[in-house]
């Protein structure tokens, strides 16, 4: 199959071609202007005037040129499929394909080899960093006939368009995640829109709900069952911890919940993470809560979790400080959330659950299509 594939010079193959070195004067609508971050979708919000356009660009992209990315972001590739106008920065060079497939040209750029290649020629001192126009010419490849270019881009191109599925699908699944929650959990001391069971809610004080714990590690928990709060998932103490620090962690044990203070766009005053995966133990920083009642707790995981439940109780009892919220437990104490019965928890948590699973499952998929990409993108190329 490789017998015949021959070393060539990506200047013997294609045509190389600069953007505009100036920045235009952007407009709300007329000919879309791309710069390095549009690589992936080669769509932006940006525009120059035609006129702009016609005085600027002597060479304008044509349908099933190629655009790689020269400055800052290196290497990445995109192909145009449209035959609309398209205006670009000198971020971005236009490869035009002569004795190559525009698709083949793309993907074998993008493999490990190709890019090494292009790395070298990158100016590494220069911030950002920037391959020039000359130097794109000199990277070399290894080139099949036609024949089989389009058999292995035909491949690829089947490949991308699963992942490109894969990733739809997941979208929707975590849009449907989000409207599920969204109508399942209440807000604002509002009962939520959507019920499964017409028994009452209940209204608790947070301190009839959960009991602030003081419990700090003996030694005896180890290094491999310290939780990282933050993603809910094994992580390590500091190298530097000496057995003495490791007893300044508290004792974090299935079903509790932690505060962590750190703020964000989903998060305004910080939030708190049921521990679903084990007993271990947490940093010192974060408060601990053990749990009055018998939750559910995948419900639980997600009630407590969620902005639209706790925002209000959490605006009302924390502080800021300039990186952080602290949570100030007299106030946390005798804020109020309404929480259904057991029965109702049971039935929303199975439904959490579900959603969950199915959104794990497909970003596992996507992964691995995604390694297999990479994995061809190494054996199919010399």
């Amino acid at each position: 199959m490789n017998a015949k594939w021959e070393q060539h010079k990506l200047g013997e193959v294609v045509s190389v071609f600069d953007g505009t070195h100036q920045t235009p004067n952007y407009k709300t609508k007329g000919i879309m202007f791309l710069s390095v971050e549009n690589i992936n979708t080669l769509l932006s919000n940006k525009y120059i005037s035609e006129n702009e356009y016609r005085q600027r660009f002597k060479i304008k992209p044509q349908y099933l040129d190629v655009f790689m990315t020269r400055i800052g972001t290196i290497g990445k590739t995109n192909v145009i499929t449209t035959h609309k106008p398209i205006a670009y920065y000198v971020s971005l060079a236009l490869l035009r394909p002569q004795n190559i497939q525009s698709f083949f040209l793309s993907f074998i750029i993008q493999t490990s080899k190709v890019q090494q290649d292009i790395w070298k020629s990158t100016l590494q001192i220069a911030f950002p960093q920037k391959i020039n126009k000359d130097e794109i010419g000199k990277v070399t490849l290894a080139l099949p006939l036609q024949k089989e270019q389009i058999d292995i881009e035909k491949l690829l191109l089947k490949l991308d368009k699963l992942i490109t599925l894969q990733q739809r699908k997941l979208k929707q699944l975590n849009l449907l995640q989000r409207y599920i929650k969204e109508k399942t959990l209440p807000s604002q001391k509002e009962l939520p829109k959507l019920r499964f069971l017409t028994t009452p809610y209940n209204t608790y004080k947070f301190s009839e709900l959960f009991k602030k714990s003081t419990k700090k590690n003996d030694g005896q928990i180890l290094q491999n069952h310290v939780i990282s709060v933050a993603s809910m998932r094994w992580g390590k103490l500091p190298k530097s911890s000496s057995e003495a620090y490791m007893k300044t962690y508290f004792i974090f044990n299935k079903g509790d919940i932690a505060y962590e203070g750190n703020r964000s766009k989903s998060y305004s005053f910080g939030r708190f993470v049921a521990n679903d995966l084990g007993n271990g133990i947490v940093s010192h920083v974060f408060s601990v809560f053990n749990s009055k009642i018998n939750f559910n707790l995948e419900f639980l995981k997600n009630y407590i979790n969620s902005e639209q439940v706790m925002r209000d109780p959490l605006r009302m009892s924390t502080s800021r400080t300039t990186m952080m919220t602290n949570l100030v437990l007299k106030d946390i104490a005798k804020q109020t959330l309404m929480i259904p019965s057991k029965d109702e928890q049971d039935l929303l948590g199975s439904l959490y659950k579900i959603t969950q699973s199915m959104i794990e499952l497909n970003e596992k998929q996507q992964q691995e299509l995604i390694y297999l990409k990479k994995y061809l993108l190494q054996k199919l190329f010399i």
